[in-house]
C-alpha cells in the first residue's frame, strides 16, 4: 500500500485532499510547513511526496531538491494555484515526477499519482487491478469537422503552420482558440520544442515583465529565486498569448520591443537573452476598434496580425455538433473510467435546438457532467442541466425527431443499400453515431 506525504499550508484543502486519497486506499501523512515536512522525510520513508509549490516559509522546488537528497528515488509531485508553464518546465528539469495546477479534477489527481507510483512499482491495493486510460496525449487534439467553416479552418491551419508567420486567432470564448494554436505548433517545424500558453487576462500589470521575461533573485520583494520567463521557456518553440487585448499599454510596449529585437532581459539582470520564438495570439475582442480608441498599439497589432484565423462559433458549425459530442464523450469516458455508448435521440434533439453560447467549452463540460451522472449505456435527458431545455420546442433538424427518427434511419439505410458510411452521410451524422442509434433502436443491419 503506497504511503504519501502531503505538504500543503492550506489546512482545509490539505485535509480534503488527504481524505480523498485515503478513500482511494492510500496511506497519507500531512505536513503544513516545510520544517515539519523535513522532519518527517528524515524520520520515515514515503513512496510519494506531493508538495505545494509556494509554501509561506519555503520554495517548493528547493524543498523538492532537499527531499531528493535524502530519498533520491522518491517521486515528488508539485502542485500550485499558479498555472505557470515556465515554473512547470523548471520543476521537471529539477527532478519533479509531475506537475498539477489548482483547481484540479480529482480523477486527474488520481491519474498523476498512479502514474508517478507506477514508475516505482507501487500502487494502492484497490487501485492495482484497474488501470485508468490516459488521455493526456489527446486532451487537446484538434478535431476536424465536416462543416464549411471547419474545413476552411483546417485549410488555414495547414497553410500557415509550416511558416513562422505570426498568427492572430479571433473568436468567441470557448471556441477552442488554444487548440487551434497547438495544432499550428504541432504541424510546424517547431513541434519538438515547447508550446507555452499564457493567459494575458490573469497577469497583473506590475508582474507582467517578470512573467514574460523572468527575473533574478533579489530583484524585487518576493523574488527569492531566479525565475525563467515565458519567452525563455518557449525559446525554440511557440508562445501563445491568449486574450492579448487585456495587456496594459505599458506591457504592450515591452512586448513589442521583445518581438522587434528578439531579445529579452530578465528583471534585475544586465544580461540580454536571445530568443527564437513563434508568436500566436488570440482575442475575443475587436482589436481594430481598440486601436482606433487608442487602447491597443497599432504597430503591435500589425506585428501580431501577419495572418488572422477566425475560430468559428458552434452556431456557425452546426453540422459538427455531433462530431464534437462524440469526441467529448470519448474523452469523458476515458477521464471518468466510464463506458457510455452515446446519446439518446431526445438528447440529440435538445443539443441541436440549443444555441450554445459557451461554444465547445460548454458542450464539453455538459457532456462530462452527463457522463458522470449516467447509469446506463446512453445519456438521457434527465442528466442534462435545465438551461438546455429553454429552446427544446423550437424546430428540430430533419433527422433527429424522436417520433420518426427510427423510420428515417431505416429509409436512409435502404437508400444507401445498407452501406453505413453512405447512410451516415445522408443523415449528416458520423458512422459512430449511426451505430449507436442502430443499437438504441435494436436495428440489425
Amino acid at each position: 500500500m503506497a504511503k504519501i506525504l502531503l505538504i500543503e499550508d492550506d489546512i482545509p484543502f490539505c485535509k480534503m485532499l488527504e481524505s480523498f486519497l485515503t478513500r482511494k486506499s492510500y496511506v497519507v501523512e500531512t505536513a503544513f510547513t516545510a520544517d515539519e515536512a523535513k522532519m518527517k522525510v528524515h524520520s520515515d520513508n514515503f513512496d510519494l511526496v506531493i508538495t505545494d509549490l509556494r509554501l509561506p516559509d519555503y520554495d517548493g522546488i528547493e524543498l523538492m531538491s532537499e527531499i531528493k537528497q535524502v530519498h533520491p528515488k522518491t517521486p515528488v509531485i508539485l502542485m500550485t494555484g499558479y498555472s505557470d508553464v515556465n515554473t512547470a518546465v523548471k520543476a521537471i528539469k529539477n527532478g519533479a515526477a509531475d506537475y498539477i495546477s489548482k483547481p484540479f479534477n480529482p480523477e486527474e489527481v488520481l491519474l498523476v499519482v498512479s502514474n508517478a507510483l507506477q514508475n516505482t512499482e507501487v500502487v494502492p491495493q484497490k487501485q492495482a487491478a484497474v488501470k485508468k486510460p490516459s488521455v493526456n496525449a489527446s486532451s487537446d487534439e484538434f478535431v476536424k469537422g465536416i462543416s464549411v467553416a471547419s474545413k476552411k479552418l483546417s485549410e488555414y491551419i495547414q497553410l500557415v503552420s509550416p511558416t513562422d508567420i505570426s498568427v492572430l486567432i479571433i473568436g468567441e470564448s470557448g471556441t477552442g482558440k488554444e487548440v487551434i494554436a497547438k495544432s499550428i505548433h504541432q504541424n510546424s517545424a517547431r513541434k519538438t520544442s515547447n508550446f507555452v500558453a499564457v493567459d494575458c487576462g490573469t497577469i497583473p500589470k506590475d508582474l507582467a515583465a517578470s512573467e514574460f521575461f523572468g527575473h533574478v533573485k533579489g530583484s524585487f520583494t518576493g523574488a527569492i529565486n531566479d525565475k525563467i520567463g515565458y519567452f525563455e521557456a518557449a525559446n525554440g518553440g511557440t508562445i501563445f498569448l491568449d486574450e492579448i487585448g487585456n495587456l496594459s499599454y505599458e506591457n504592450q510596449i515591452q512586448l513589442l520591443r521583445a518581438l522587434q529585437e528578439r531579445k529579452i532581459k530578465p528583471v534585475g539582470s544586465n544580461k540580454e537573452i536571445n530568443v527564437d520564438i513563434r508568436i500566436i495570439t488570440a482575442t475575443n475582442e475587436d482589436l481594430r476598434e481598440a486601436v482606433k480608441k487608442g487602447d491597443f498599439r497599432e504597430d503591435l497589432y500589425h506585428r501580431l496580425n501577419e495572418f488572422s484565423i477566425q475560430s468559428p462559433s458552434l452556431r456557425e458549425r452546426n453540422e459538427d455538433l455531433l462530431v464534437f459530442a462524440d469526441f467529448f464523450l470519448e474523452k469523458a469516458n476515458a477521464q471518468l473510467n466510464r463506458s457510455v455508448i452515446g446519446f439518446s435521440p431526445e438528447v440529440i434533439q435538445v443539443f441541436q435546438n440549443y444555441k450554445w453560447p459557451g461554444n465547445l467549452r460548454e458542450l464539453q463540460n455538459i457532456i462530462k457532467r452527463a457522463t458522470l451522472l449516467t447509469q446506463g449505456e446512453f445519456i438521457e435527458k434527465g442528466v442534462l442541466p435545465t438551461e438546455l431545455f429553454q429552446e427544446e420546442n423550437s424546430t428540430a433538424s430533419h433527422f433527429s425527431l424522436p417520433d420518426n427518427e427510427k423510420d428515417i434511419i431505416i429509409n436512409a439505410l435502404a437508400q444507401a443499400q445498407n452501406n453505413k458510411s453512405e447512410a451516415a452521410k445522408l443523415l449528416k451524422i458520423n458512422r459512430k453515431t449511426l451505430y449507436n442509434k442502430l443499437k438504441h433502436y435494436n436495428l440489425d443491419y
